[in-house]
């Protein structure tokens, strides 16, 4: 291998490492911990040997605590450092994972922004009509790139007009009406609510669809205006109508912590 290539084998090392450093760590801690337990274990009996080897020479049947600990320190000194090792691992991959997390709601909330701006430039000018045609297209691509098979339905027994929600890409039985008032009853929550905001796995309860993984990370706050959605009527693949959900003010990140 030549100058060049170690130094390329180096530099993606190094970012492969960055990248994944929160499960490399998390694994060296767990790692750790039971390396922690089986040390532990191993200098038991050294210490139990010492402490009788103690006993006889202060010709006593019981040590102090301090005496035991004086006596038996040293046997535990391995699972000590291996045991403080282990929770700096953990500690640090919980850190790591935080600022990212931090990071990514603060993108998420400038990428969120940006696209508000942009539709109401879009609006601006071109024009409602002509907007509501730009949306019914996205709306459209969305149907495509999403195709409905009859197993893949939610029955939600709240109406029988085919929906689709683009942020899970779930297809599920109900009716406008009653996406309405969901959105209603999630906005008069947010207003007499102490906190303010409501998840989107709010959303899809109200809507009788189970939660996903991020349907507790993503929200709508109060402060940042209430849920608006709008529809869009579309034919899928097999011919059948459907209405489309927009949502005109985007669930965030960081939607429980917007002052």
């Amino acid at each position: 291998m030549n100058k060049q290539g170690a130094s390329n084998f180096f530099k993606h090392a190094k970012e492969a490492v960055s990248k994944h450093s929160p499960e490399i760590l998390t694994g060296i801690g767990i790692a750790g911990m039971v390396t922690t337990t089986v040390l532990a274990v191993k200098a038991t009996p050294k210490a139990l040997v010492l402490i009788e080897e103690k006993k006889k020479e202060e010709r006593t049947d019981k040590l102090t605590p301090i005496d035991t600990i004086k006596v038996t320190w040293k046997c535990y000194i391995p699972a000590v450092v291996t045991g403080t090792a282990s929770i700096a691992c953990l500690v640090g991959a919980s850190s790591v994972n935080a600022r990212r997390n931090a990071a990514l709601a603060t993108a998420y909330q400038l990428s969120t922004t940006a696209l508000s701006e942009y539709k109401d430039a879009v609006v601006e000018t071109i024009g409602e009509k002509k907007e509501k045609a730009v949306k019914d297209k996205v709306a459209e691509k969305q149907i495509e790139k999403n195709p409905v098979a009859k197993s893949e339905v939610i029955i939600t027994n709240s109406g029988d007009t085919l929906c689709f929600e683009p942020t899970s890409g779930r297809y599920f039985k109900s009716d406008i009406e009653k996406i309405r008032r969901a959105v209603n009853n999630l906005n008069e929550q947010m207003i007499h609510d102490i906190f303010g905001y409501v998840s989107l796995n709010d959303f899809y309860d109200e809507l009788g669809l189970d939660h996903t993984d991020i349907g507790d990370d993503l929200g709508w706050n109060i402060n940042e205006g209430q849920i608006k959605i709008d529809f869009s009527s579309q034919l899928t693949n097999d011919g059948t109508p459907c209405v489309v959900i927009d949502y005109d003010v985007r669930p965030t990140y960081g939607y429980d912590k917007i002052k």
